[in-house]
């Protein structure tokens, strides 16, 4: 199999930064596209979600569009090219599968992983503690999983799942308290604590908390929709009573 359009597609990109190319594409920097590259990723996650095959050839390309990019201005710059983002990922990829490339014997996907976390580890000695390595840009709930995540690895974990509903309720009567306070500062830091705590009963029950909340909100979305469907006046004219029938027969429906 070639990769003639790979290579052909690289070239376009040059084409497009050059002086004789597009004065949108000149303009770009690794900041200004930063939104784009979130939004691709997301794009192409939304058509692996619906399953559209389809439309994720199309995102794939759009996300592709974005590093070879960011590896043209960075060519430009004298930092780095694609063939040297290439040759790190394969590098990186061969020294963190010994159990396909080497001689190492694994019997499962845990011992993958853990494998793969004490290959991380030597790879970035520069990091000392538990927390480094989290990303600042990604959402607050893949933060917050990954932070759960780092922390249970070095032991810091409750003994039994009760444990973490008793931790679960006391952030919500800690919210509580905030609240007769009418501190709003105070509100905000005990919501956050409420967040993190049903953040890491996903992670107990090895839940993904960013995807169940992504399902959440497509389900209320879907079941809102019925709803202005099947409204026989404006919603904002119905009453509580109204709307929570309105609902329940909306999801009756669906």
């Amino acid at each position: 199999m070639g990769y003639e359009n790979l290579e052909e597609l690289i070239g376009v990109i040059a084409k497009l930064r050059s002086p004789q190319g597009c004065p949108w594409d000149r303009e770009q920097t690794h900041s200004s596209l930063r939104r784009n590259m979130l939004e691709e990723a997301y794009e192409a996650v939304d058509a692996i979600d619906d399953n559209d095959m389809k439309h994720l050839q199309e995102e794939l390309g759009d996300v592709l569009l974005q590093v070879l990019l960011h590896a043209q201005i960075a060519q430009e710059e004298g930092a780095f090219d694609i063939e040297k983002v290439a040759k790190t990922l394969k590098d990186k990829l061969i020294h963190r599968h010994p159990h396909v490339f080497g001689n190492t014997k694994v019997n499962n996907s845990n011992e993958v992983m853990d494998n793969w976390e004490k290959l991380k580890q030597e790879e970035k000695p520069h990091r000392k503690s538990a927390m480094d390595g989290i990303s600042k840009s990604q959402s607050a709930l893949m933060s917050a999983q990954k932070i759960s995540k780092k922390a249970v690895k070095t032991g810091f974990e409750w003994p039994n799942e009760d444990e973490l509903y008793k931790c679960i309720n006391s952030e919500f009567q800690e919210f509580k308290d905030a609240k007769k306070e009418q501190n709003p500062e105070h509100m905000e830091e005990e919501l956050g604590d409420i967040l993190f705590a049903v953040v890491n009963l996903a992670r107990w029950n090895k839940i993904d908390a960013e995807q169940a909340l992504l399902k959440a909100n497509k389900k209320f979305v879907k079941r809102f929709r019925k709803m202005e469907e099947l409204a026989d006046k404006p919603l904002e004219e119905y009453n509580f009573k109204e709307y929570d029938d309105l609902w329940n027969k909306a999801k009756s429906e669906l």
